[in-house]
């Protein structure tokens, strides 16, 4: 395993402390250190109208107290590290990930509106992040959508694009179901139903397509990007449900007690450089009812 650590943010809300506990478990998992990190955006020493005697001191944080006393209530806590950054933790957050090999944070902090279903701090570690961002959201979350008949049991679920599928993301997710020893479930989604503009204008007709041949092609493709990674992981039962509809709405409903969600992100394009979330991406993070890991894309072939 790698020795990188595994980093979880905190700003003392009762979101970062779940998502505190989230990874200690991804730690003890991967038998690697724990770093605990509080940004301190608004320290005295931060603050250019304010005269402070000296360096701040690292031990002086009651955010990072109260961890350590959160943590001391559990006898399973691995070797374990704090920091206290300055800095916005939008800014700050992803320049710690580089360090790391995960990041794992609540889906709010302390500040924002009552009714966010997600903080701007997780949104732009989730897009920005140099390693996969666990997104831990507050539990009771309801999922609308229809439940998926995916059967019993620790699941892991993974989404996969089979026009564009990302090796990083397959791999995260194969990994997680293997430390979980739990079944890794493949959502496939295709675009149903199908339709054809013709002549005149607005007149559609469906077109004929069957439904069950798209699901089959569909299967075929995705068992076969997923080949290579069963080959890798003999002990991961990997399911694939091809599935009519988009694929956010498809994830979402296969949330539902699931221990984690996985997705990717976009891989920056030329006329598009600035890192993108995804739009299936973000609507997963806004309604699935598990955690969400967002897996950077892998860096592309020379």
């Amino acid at each position: 395993m790698s020795t990188l650590p595994v980093i979880a943010a905190i700003d003392g809300s009762d979101d970062s402390l779940r998502a505190l506990d989230r990874a200690v478990d991804a730690a003890r998992r991967r038998d690697a250190p724990l770093r605990v990190a509080h940004v301190r955006q608004y320290a005295p020493w931060a603050q250019p109208d304010v005269l402070v005697a000296g360096p701040p001191d690292p031990d002086d944080d009651p955010v990072l107290d109260a961890a350590r006393a959160h943590l001391g209530e559990r006898d399973d806590t691995p070797a374990v590290e704090y920091a206290a950054p300055e800095g916005a933790p939008a800014v700050t957050l992803p320049r710690l990930s580089a360090d790391a090999q995960l990041l794992v944070l609540g889906s709010r902090g302390r500040g924002g509106f009552a009714s966010l279903l997600l903080g701007s701090s997780s949104l732009a570690a989730a897009r920005d992040a140099e390693c996969p961002v666990i997104v831990v959201p507050r539990p009771g979350r309801e999922v609308q959508a229809p439940p998926l008949d995916l059967g019993a049991g620790p699941r892991v679920v993974v989404g996969l694009h089979v026009d564009s599928p990302d090796e990083a993301t397959l791999d995260f997710a194969f990994t997680e179901a293997a430390l979980r020893d739990a079944r890794l479930q493949v959502i496939a989604a295709y675009p149903w139903p199908v339709q054809t503009w013709m002549t005149p204008p607005g007149q559609v007709v469906a077109p004929v397509i069957d439904e069950v041949a798209v699901a089959s092609e569909t299967r075929v493709l995705a068992d076969g990007l997923l080949a290579p990674h069963r080959g890798r992981h003999p002990g991961v039962r990997a399911d694939t449900h091809a599935l009519p509809g988009d694929a956010a709405g498809n994830l979402v409903a296969a949330s539902r007690d699931a221990e984690l969600v996985v997705v990717g992100r976009h891989r920056r394009r030329l006329l598009a450089p600035a890192r993108m979330m995804g739009s299936v991406a973000h609507a997963v993070l806004l309604h699935a009812a598990a955690p969400v890991a967002v897996v950077p894309p892998a860096p592309p072939e020379e």
